[in-house]
């Protein structure tokens, strides 16, 4: 029973850690979602710390592997073996401006212990250009710096970032190019386009004239924002789907009907891109999907919810054998490109339809919140379970866009059918490999086998890749 136990804590934190943010949901703060993860991280790792460091290989988001490898090296004298392997090897993967973010944290609060120094050493020395992160990321590459008491990548990067009156002109073209920028306009192309738009403002520059003239010193995602702010046309065919979903969502109910082909082309272009090998393999599929009025998200999050199960619409179609999925919305509408935040959460009726098929799987995409009537969705799926399906003919997962700061989880239906966390509509799949030690049959074993490989993996494709 123990083992049983400790297994669902461990679950619970991989729920909270792949949903939860910190920021502000539809029915809790974002004060209470920062307390709520603040206090899983520590009661995990106090009492679990080999499985909490060892989910920085699963698909946690970057927000909570910030925490965990935060929470590690702030307690040294609790280290266990190879964690310094996984933090270095998370912090790989994670936006620059994130681990910036981590290091600013850690010398705020005073940890400048050996091996987060060595930690921090390391990842500056495998940045492909410091002269592009001292321009872009200028604040937190200092900070970075003086806590790990390390110098500059050569001697020019050092005057730009601690001594910038020192030089009259720089050799990089980079560094001289923001040099130049405060006086002289035609620099700041040759700048970031997060560093370039301050110039152009104290310049005066027209917006559209320097979106247009800043566009090939643009990542995607600035590409993206930029682009849907100005109301220009997005390029979807490189979007990835739970992007793709929020894009579509954000449009006039009007300009979806009239971008019909062309958006839902998109969608189920970038499905198959995510089901990869997996695609056509899921045999008869039925799937819930939530778009009641709390799929709306917050200020913060708007639409996500809804993107998420928008998006695993299209996914789990391209993932059921050709013609052998059903999907049904709780508002009981027919059009998924027309989808909107609306009316109650009728889940267990929509179970109910979706059982009616015999499906081989049956896929949940909501919030948990059953109020129509409340809590048939958990009754329909125990008789299920117990009487009518108890060999279980039909594998049955709930997939949750929404951390429950209150219950420091994802809201579940029913202890019948196992309930994971999902930030990302493409992260279907490999979630539906962690529900089953959800269903409360496995224990902490299995559960420790599982992540050992998963470790295994990802430090083998770390090291794969720091080697090309």
């Amino acid at each position: 029973m123990s083992e049983l136990v400790a297994a669902e804590d461990v679950l619970l934190f991989v729920n909270a850690a792949v949903t939860a943010t910190g920021q502000r949901e539809f029915r809790s703060s974002a004060e209470e979602q920062r307390l709520s993860l603040a206090f899983l991280h520590e009661y995990v790792r106090v009492n679990y710390r080999p499985l909490y460091a060892a989910c920085l290989a699963l698909d946690i988001n970057d927000h909570n592997a910030a925490l965990v490898a935060e929470q590690l090296l702030r307690t040294p004298g609790e280290a266990g073996e190879g964690e310094g392997r996984l933090i270095a090897a998370r912090l790989a993967r994670m936006a620059p401006q994130r681990v910036y973010r981590l290091f600013r944290a850690l010398r705020a609060a005073g940890v400048n212990n050996r091996r987060t120094r060595a930690i921090v050493r390391e990842w500056l020395a495998a940045r492909p250009d410091p002269a592009l992160d001292a321009v872009k990321y200028r604040a937190g590459v200092k900070s970075a710096l003086r806590h790990a008491h390390v110098p500059a990548a050569d001697a020019e990067t050092g005057d730009f970032l601690f001594a910038p009156g020192r030089r009259v002109r720089y050799a990089h073209p980079l560094l001289e190019a923001y040099r130049r920028a405060g006086y002289e306009e035609e620099a700041l192309y040759r700048l970031p386009f997060s560093v370039a738009e301050g110039f152009a403002a104290r310049h005066g520059v027209d917006r559209e004239v320097f979106l247009e003239r800043i566009a090939p010193r643009m990542t995607r995602l600035e590409r993206l924002r930029t682009r849907r702010a100005s109301g220009r046309a997005v390029d979807l065919t490189v979007m990835p789907l739970t992007r793709t979903a929020l894009y579509v969502l954000s449009l006039p109910l009007a300009e979806r009907a009239e971008r019909r082909e062309e958006l839902t082309g998109a969608l189920r272009a970038a499905a198959r891109r995510a089901a990869g090998p997996y695609a056509g393999s899921w045999g008869r599929v039925a799937a819930v999907l939530d778009d009641s009025f709390s799929s709306s998200g917050s200020a913060v999050k708007r639409r996500r919810p809804l993107a998420v199960a928008l998006g695993g619409h299209f996914l789990l179609e391209a993932l059921a054998a050709p013609g052998a999925y059903t999907g049904l919305w709780t508002s009981g509408g027919t059009d998924p490109l027309l989808v909107r935040p609306y009316g109650p959460t009728p889940l267990g009726l929509r179970i109910l339809d979706a059982l009616d098929g015999g499906p081989e799987r049956l896929v949940v995409v909501s919030d948990g919140w059953d109020n129509a009537p409340p809590g048939l969705a958990g009754e329909v799926l125990r008789v299920w379970r117990s009487r009518l399906d108890p060999e279980r003919r039909t594998a049955a997962v709930h997939v949750n866009p929404v951390y429950d700061a209150g219950g420091f989880d994802v809201r579940r239906l029913g202890p019948s059918v196992p309930t994971v966390g999902i930030r990302d509509a493409e992260d279907l799949p490999a979630l539906v490999e962690i529900a089953r030690f959800a269903e409360g049959r496995t224990g902490l074993t299995e559960l420790r086998a599982y992540l050992d490989r998963r470790v295994a993996d990802f430090l083998a494709e770390h090291e794969k890749g720091a080697g090309a």
